[in-house]
């Protein structure tokens, strides 16, 4: 499933995963015509696989389809075990553009049946009708009271624009529900959407995204006050609305989309809507978090290769063990040829000076006429593919490790282990890696190179 898509013109839009008694679901919204469908109303459903092992992926029928005509969307939302029954509360879009809240049942968690009233919870009076989306609930432990929080906005906000918040209510059964203050209003331009919800290790985390990427707070109390962490988000800004789910061993997942882009090219428009993006989450002694690639669901790859190694410029030395490249006042450059355009491709870096800037150009051909940089800027403490970016990466002045999946027009890179980033690269094509470094020295070891099978 990582990085997967159904067949055809239809692409997974928002993910809601979500784990029980050994099984990891994965509901996710089914889009055809990235969000165009029904007039642009998104005529979304909701799809649904599972796993045991995250290997394994058994594809279900429609978890929650359009049934009604009044129905333009089955939005985005969160499931619930509770008393024997799987709750899913999900938001519908009609025909006047409206949103309302939504609930269906189900005893196996596959097939689910739409309760009555349908819709259950219409916005209330302060908040735009326009506006109200996403419900995901949770459980307080300490009281047993359940939580309902939902994408929404303000009608009247003390800043301009500014009222996006997240609508609370509180059930004792899940079945009556009582209106309480907005959960959060973290200020941002625009609605905080897809909410997420959990506790972990002794830390409770409140997710959200704004226009599409997710950022989480982080508090000691079930009900906060949030703090907002120094690097508050998971990924660059291709990994869409992430949620996340529990998983055997403790371990925690998130799963996001990764949009299309228009046509073939790297400056096409960004659609709603393309390819499944898992991540596993860490947890760092002070309570933070990271992302690292779920070892179980890297693509398959074969034996590595062993590509020739020319140098571009002077200060390039070593073989494929080892290139160590020396370029103090300008960039040096070597090359990797014979590199498969579906690869895995694993290094160590290893900066011997201060360098402004050092990486990999991907699909590379020519003198690294095209290709794609990915570029570690240890200064800016950033690590850069195409468009896309991570700030605040720790460690970029030693040594660490790069891992990184190109399958298809995906280009896929965990750094160090502990932080992520997606990019959308259809265009180049060459069959080559390069090897750059700006005014400084670094030495590039244990260098892997494998095909995907």
């Amino acid at each position: 499933m990582q990085y997967w898509k159904p067949d055809g013109e239809f692409y997974v839009g928002d993910c809601m995963p979500f784990y029980h008694d050994g099984v990891f679901h994965l509901y996710w919204l089914l889009d055809e015509k990235h969000h165009q469908a029904l007039g642009g109303l998104g005529g979304h459903q909701w799809a649904h696989a599972s796993s045991t092992d995250l290997v394994h992926w058994q594809h279900h029928p429609l978890a929650i389809a359009i049934t009604e005509p009044w129905e333009g969307s089955i939005c985005t939302g969160s499931t619930r075990y509770y008393d024997g029954v799987f709750y899913a509360f999900y938001a519908t879009r009609r025909l006047d553009r409206t949103q309302h809240l939504s609930l269906a049942t189900s005893r196996d968690g596959i097939h689910f049946q739409k309760q009555q009233p349908n819709p259950y919870l219409m916005p209330p009076p302060g908040y735009s009708p326009y506006d109200y989306r996403d419900p995901h609930v949770f459980r307080d432990a300490e009281t047993g009271l359940f939580h309902l929080l939902v994408t929404a906005t303000l009608s009247e906000a003390p800043l301009a624009d500014r009222g996006g918040c997240l609508a609370h209510w509180t059930s004792p059964d899940l079945q009556s529900w009582h209106q309480q203050p907005p959960f959060l209003v973290p200020g941002y331009v625009g609605a905080p959407e897809c909410p997420d919800y959990f506790a972990w290790r002794g830390w409770y985390y409140l997710v959200f995204s704004q226009h599409g990427v997710a950022r989480y707070r982080m508090s000691r109390c079930p009900l906060g006050p949030w703090v907002r962490p120094p690097v508050d988000t998971f990924d660059g800004p291709m990994a869409r609305v992430l949620k996340t789910a529990p998983f055997t061993g403790d371990r925690r997942l998130g799963v996001a989309f990764l949009p299309a882009r228009e046509g073939d090219r790297d400056d096409g428009v960004v659609q709603y809507a393309g390819n499944a993006v898992f991540r596993e989450l860490l947890q760092h002694a002070d309570g933070t978090l990271g992302t690292r690639f779920p070892p179980e669901m890297v693509p398959a790859s074969g034996r590595p290769l062993a590509p020739s190694v020319s140098a571009l410029t002077d200060g390039v030395s070593g073989d494929i063990g080892c290139v160590r490249i020396e370029s103090p006042e300008g960039m040096g450059a070597a090359l990797l040829s014979g590199v498969p355009h579906d690869a895995r491709v694993t290094v160590r870096l290893r900066p011997l000076t201060p360098t402004a800037s050092f990486g990999l150009w991907l699909r590379a051909s020519g003198a690294l006429a095209q290709g794609y940089a990915l570029r570690v800027l240890p200064y800016e403490r950033r690590v850069a593919l195409g468009a896309a970016s991570i700030a605040c990466v720790d460690g970029l002045e030693e040594a660490f490790d790069l891992d990184v999946v190109m399958k298809g027009s995906i280009v896929d890179l965990c750094v160090d282990g502990r932080r992520c980033l997606v990019e959308r690269c259809p265009a180049q094509l060459g069959d080559a890696l390069g090897l750059y470094v700006r005014e400084g020295a670094v030495a590039f070891r244990e260098i892997s190179v494998r095909p995907l099978d």
